[in-house]
């Protein structure tokens, strides 16, 4: 009697019923598809430019000309000693990845609706594609950076590296996960309620003038300087520029509070987005 060959399948796709319910093995095993994405997001976005990832350096020299214009020259605030070319350049180098990550991961249901209807795969591949294309931009901003660092030190300013520079990688880390907890957590809203993303473009603008970007934490006092100390960006930006420019606050209790914050976004972002993949397309 003849046995009967019953199908064997490498992959089960079946629906999630549990809030809580992670698959991290399926994103290993997406990985190739991963980095198709980031090379596609790399290459697309400066097909059709002529100067191509050069933008990527003027970008942050034109954003520093008008800091150096506005808030230094004609508002004269203070840079706590540091040049003013360094202090601003060092805030916006991670800035931009934040930001970046933040404004490219909060559309990924609506901008994604016509793969994600055709062909399966782990949807948090998209926003994860975004996190790490944005990774390169941010090593050629900090090559920029490191440029001007070694022509400043050759003028003779007096600054130092300080033993925070190996919390660099950590400090991205928590960048790159506070900009993708907080891009997925709106993308899941966007899918229902579309104000979320014309919202999203001037609250970011609004966070960048709530962090010390422009302006060092020892310029604002009172409450309001324990307000910007609630910011869990602040502590990253501190512990930055005090690693690479001897400058900023290093406070290893706030900085843990910023992980820590971080972890929650993540975790409560990862979780709606689970949550929502499964119905999105009725709504998006």
């Amino acid at each position: 009697m003849q046995k009967e060959n019953k199908p064997h399948w490498d992959l089960k796709i079946e629906p999630k019923s549990g809030w809580l319910e992670f698959n991290l093995n399926e994103l290993w095993h997406y990985r190739d598809l991963l980095w198709l994405l980031v090379k596609r997001d790399f290459t697309a976005a400066y097909k059709q430019t002529i100067l191509g990832p050069i933008w990527h350096f003027i970008q942050p020299i034109f954003t520093t000309i008008i800091f150096l214009v506005v808030f230094s020259n004609i508002a004269r605030i203070s840079t706590d000693g540091i040049p003013p070319v360094l202090f601003y350049m060092s805030g916006i180098t991670l800035w931009n990845y934040f930001s970046s990550c933040l404004s490219g991961t909060s559309n990924t249901f609506v901008s994604n609706a016509g793969i994600f209807g055709k062909v399966y795969f782990p949807r948090l591949i998209m926003p994860l594609s975004v996190v790490i294309s944005n990774l390169v931009r941010f090593g050629i901003q900090m090559a920029l950076f490191s440029c001007a660092l070694i022509v400043y030190r050759f003028m003779g300013v007096p600054f130092r590296f300080q033993g925070t520079i190996f919390l660099i990688p950590f400090l991205v880390i928590i960048m790159a996960l506070a900009g993708l907890g907080v891009g997925i957590l709106v993308s899941a809203v966007t899918t229902k309620y579309r104000d979320f993303s014309i919202l999203l473009g001037f609250s970011i603008q609004l966070l960048m003038y709530a962090s010390p970007i422009i302006y060092p934490v020892s310029a604002v006092q009172g409450i309001y300087a324990k307000i910007l100390w609630l910011n869990p960006l602040t502590p990253i930006i501190e512990t930055f520029r005090h690693a690479l420019l001897g400058q900023g606050e290093f406070n290893v209790i706030m900085l843990l509070y910023s992980a820590t914050c971080t972890l929650v976004l993540v975790f409560s972002g990862i979780v709606v987005f689970n949550r929502v993949e499964k119905s999105f397309m009725d709504t998006v």
